[in-house]
């Protein structure tokens, strides 16, 4: 992950996402990794007022399709998303992500909720690259390709 903090400007994060990285990092010494996270623009979506100690924070009070549709007008740079599987549903229905990297682990723990499950819409993406680390660890990168076009299926 340390890769993709360093390529990003921003982080946008969902309320409980929030809560959960807030917990921690905040206290991470700089020469330990807390650097880049703690100093770079986070941004918070929630549909109730909150405030935000973690410094480097805005707070997105209303509609999450909303809120980041005009973030996304007004900032320049890459904004990634930690976590937040129910905030990137909501970005991804009103069309608002341009590229998906997913960390793939070959070993599943729990249940989790699947990013693209059976009898939701299709997401129009397509696969623009793969690779693999020693530990096995696989990084897919997916482009958004467009609204996909609907048929009759016989």
């Amino acid at each position: 992950m340390g890769e993709q903090f360093e390529r990003a400007d921003g982080m946008l994060l969902g309320r409980r996402s929030y809560d959960i990285l807030s917990s921690h990092w905040p206290d991470v010494p700089d020469e330990e990794g807390g650097a880049k996270i703690n100093g770079m623009a986070k941004y918070v979506t929630t549909r109730t007022p909150m405030t935000a100690e973690w410094r480097n924070t805005r707070v997105l009070v209303g509609e999450a399709a909303e809120t980041v549709a005009e973030l996304k007008k007004s900032t320049d740079g890459e904004i990634i998303v930690q976590g937040s599987s129910d905030l990137l549903r909501t970005l991804q229905q009103a069309e608002l992500i341009d590229e998906y990297r997913l960390l793939v682990f070959p070993v599943i723990l729990g249940e989790g909720k699947r990013l693209f499950a059976e009898g939701t819409a299709p997401a129009g993406l397509k696969l623009t690259g793969s690779t693999a680390t020693d530990a096995g660890v696989v990084y897919v990168t997916y482009e958004w390709a467009g609204k996909p076009s609907y048929g009759m299926v016989e």
